[in-house]
């Protein structure tokens, strides 16, 4: 039996940051994991598929070597290194996890963990070996797994979800992709660019449907001109297994053939057999519910990340952990500004966002000063010969807040972040206008755009 100050429930970008903050503040700190540290995020999320991205990048660098005067032989494909080296990446920083767990002295229990009481814990390791351990606050951060369709479960070889795509023993000639959500959009760029085709099929109007439409728009187009098969407002009906190969059925009795079927249809909360009715730890629509301070229904027991609802986020949850711990510790933290969340899609061209689009926006009655810049229209883009895309920025004319930012291009998922610290402090138009922006780089299109929306456009 031990006892701790703070436990915690599940080794991802939540929970391994908020023990870390917790240890900082001298409270003795367990964190309870039955996979690998880092959680989904680390291990099968985030930081793989970047690798496998930047693996699709340098592959289609290559191919078009040329266009720098740069002549280049055939280029083939070494399949099971592009496997590996994404594999190995999560494994140095899982073993990285580990020794921040212990430089900080929190104890690591490689286990499964349950809620039995109030602060009590039952551990089940993998050998069914049981423990008990008493927290005076725990924090549930055990993520959240794959959706999937009623009747249809992924049988890992013809239907396959993220984690099998990831490892896939080699790379197949066609794929179905269902759900054009970030996970689904960076799989069906990863797959195009090595030769897969693919068909993306998404049941509303667009991709990528919670961006702003411009940008959905924008992606889509050049996803065509790739020769990507998309198919929106289009809605699976059935999912046929046959031998060789998978039949997609969807609306109007049309069918699509494929080797294999990824769904990527978002995700669900892992609230199962941790404790929370027998703590009566209340659960709305699948996720647990949590005050501002991700303090649940139960007092001293806390949620934070994917398994608190979205958006599903590895920044937002290691936020969300922070804000737990402070609040724990009395530290009186500021609440969660769920408003100012980048969100980030890995394709190429990136796409980044942050705040209101253009339609929510003027759902909410504001006046609008909207500019936008393409990047062609930049020296840098030109110069790095990545001209693909705009920046759009949205201002409310009142007061000259900035609403909200988006972005499709290279380095998208970097330029954001001026945006977000804009909005933090914020700033107006005219601060944002009159921000030196070094030249030559891609973020003076966040300058030009602005300019744009003021009217005051130099470039074009």
């Amino acid at each position: 039996m031990h006892e701790y100050d703070v436990l915690i429930l599940g080794g991802g970008p939540g929970g391994y940051v908020a023990a870390i903050r917790a240890a900082h503040l001298g409270k003795k700190t367990a964190i309870v994991e039955s996979n690998d540290l880092g959680g989904i995020c680390l291990n099968w999320g985030c930081i793989p598929t970047k690798a496998l991205l930047k693996n699709a990048d340098v592959f289609d660098i290559i191919n078009n070597a040329n266009k720098f005067g740069i002549e280049v032989g055939e280029v083939t494909i070494n399949w099971s290194k592009i496997i590996k080296r994404s594999r190995d990446v999560a494994k140095r920083l899982s073993k990285g996890i580990e020794f921040l767990m212990k430089k900080n002295k929190i104890d690591y229990i490689p286990a499964q963990g349950k809620l039995i009481g109030k602060g009590k814990v039952e551990t089940t390791d993998s050998h069914g070996k049981k423990a008990l351990a008493f927290a005076n606050n725990i924090i549930i951060a055990t993520g959240a797994r794959p959706k999937w369709f009623s009747g249809i479960k992924p049988d890992g070889k013809q239907i396959i979800t993220y984690k099998e795509a990831m490892i896939l023993d080699k790379q197949p000639k066609s794929l179905v992709i269902i759900g054009a959500g970030a996970i689904g959009v960076e799989f069906a760029h990863f797959f195009q660019t090595f030769g897969t085709q693919v068909t993306l099929i998404e049941a509303l109007p667009n991709i990528l449907p919670i961006e702003d439409n411009e940008i959905s728009v924008e992606l889509e187009k050049i996803f065509k001109k790739r020769k990507m098969n998309i198919l929106t407002n289009t809605k699976v009906t059935k999912i046929e297994k046959l031998k060789t190969k998978i039949k997609v059925h969807f609306q109007g009795d049309e069918i699509v053939e494929a080797e294999k079927v990824l769904i990527a249809l978002g995700v669900q909360g892992n609230i199962e057999d941790i404790g929370l009715e027998e703590c009566n730890i209340a659960v709305e629509r699948g996720w647990i519910h949590k005050s501002e301070f991700m303090e649940t229904s139960q007092k001293n027991v806390y949620a934070i990340g994917d398994v608190a609802g979205p958006p599903w986020l590895a920044h937002k949850a290691s936020a969300e952990g922070i804000i737990a711990v402070e609040h724990l510790a009395d530290l009186s933290p500021e609440p969660m500004r769920y408003d100012n969340i980048p969100g980030c899609t890995y394709c190429h061209p990136e796409v980044a966002s942050v705040g209101l689009t253009e339609k929510m926006a003027l759902e909410q009655g504001y006046e609008l000063k909207i500019g936008r810049f393409p990047f062609r229209g930049l020296g840098k883009a030109m110069a790095v010969g990545d001209t693909d895309g705009f920046v759009k920025v949205i201002y409310d004319n009142k007061y000259g807040e900035m609403l909200g930012c988006h972005i499709i291009g290279a380095e998208a998922t970097n330029l954001i972040t001026e945006a977000v610290i804009a909005r933090n402090l914020e700033s107006t138009h005219y601060e944002v206008l009159k921000t030196i922006h070094p030249h030559p780089t891609l973020s003076e299109a966040i300058m030009e755009a602005t300019a744009d929306a003021l009217g005051e456009a130099i470039h074009i």
